[in-house]
């Protein structure tokens, strides 16, 4: 299609099966499939070709940052997605959620905010340096000089 790029698949390197539960943040690397139960944050550790998918019976409790998320089951906390977000039919997430391209099938659910991002807006601004400067302008000498 006009203006996608041919992205092959990523193959699924970290599998949470059904009936297990992790207490703590989750970090990956490539394709991340999630069936069971992750109580904290999952994020993809600076992979632009990272993929996080969560299954109906999947369930994040925690902020989510990943750059493409194929999303069926629930997200408790904020989702910010780099490239593209597929929110399927029972798709919940309680969260706002920041996209730069978003699928949402009928039937899915959002209880936040939509916040479109484009690259540029994602970047963290510059900070600006901060100078302080101490200046003695001899005003003690001269208040003694006039008492």
């Amino acid at each position: 299609m006009f203006g996608r790029k041919n992205r092959r698949p990523t193959a699924i390197q970290t599998l949470i099966g059904e009936n297990t539960r992790i207490e703590g943040d989750l970090h990956f690397v490539g394709g991340c499939h999630v069936d069971g139960h992750v109580n904290g944050s999952v994020n993809a550790d600076n992979d632009p070709d990272a993929y996080l998918s969560v299954s109906e019976n999947g369930r994040v409790q925690g902020n989510v940052t990943v750059p493409r998320l194929g999303l069926s089951g629930t997200v408790e906390g904020d989702v910010v997605v780099t490239e593209k977000a597929e929110l399927g039919a029972t798709a919940r997430v309680i969260g706002n959620v920041h996209y730069s391209l978003i699928e949402i099938a009928a039937g899915a659910e959002i209880n936040g905010k939509l916040i479109h991002e484009t690259e540029v807006q994602r970047k963290p601004a510059k900070k600006k340096a901060r100078v302080e400067v101490d200046v003695d302008l001899g005003l003690d000498n001269v208040a003694e000089q006039n008492s």
